[in-house]
């Protein structure tokens, strides 16, 4: 039982090295941030649904803030229904690629 109980203690610990190693690459993002830029690329751009509202620029965040934000949309934290199906389609991997490169953005630049 004791060895059980170490192996799956080993188990989990590696599982936790293995989420912290996820590190963003902007250059990756580039082929997913299409879904993005239709609301989040237009200043002072408004969306209708569920409600109006002026949809945030994203560029020049942080990238902790956009990573925390995208996870709290896909784990349901975050109610937005738009935001929760993109970002419930998004690999912890592709996370931290969208993070890393909208935090080399300026608030009002054009994504390259």
């Amino acid at each position: 039982m004791k060895k059980l109980t170490a192996l799956l203690v080993l188990a989990g610990l590696s599982q936790i090295g293995v989420a912290a190693d996820v590190v963003g690459n902007a250059q990756n993002a580039k082929a997913k941030i299409e879904m993005c830029i239709g609301c989040h690329g237009i200043p002072g751009y408004k969306a209708t649904f569920p409600e109006v509202f002026a949809v945030p620029m994203i560029g020049g965040q942080s990238a902790k803030y956009i990573e925390s934000a995208l996870q709290a949309y896909k784990k349901g934290d975050r109610k937005h229904p738009s935001m929760k199906g993109i970002a419930a389609s998004l690999s912890d991997q592709d996370i931290a690629d969208v993070a890393a490169f909208y935090s080399q953005q300026t608030r009002t630049s054009d994504p390259k």
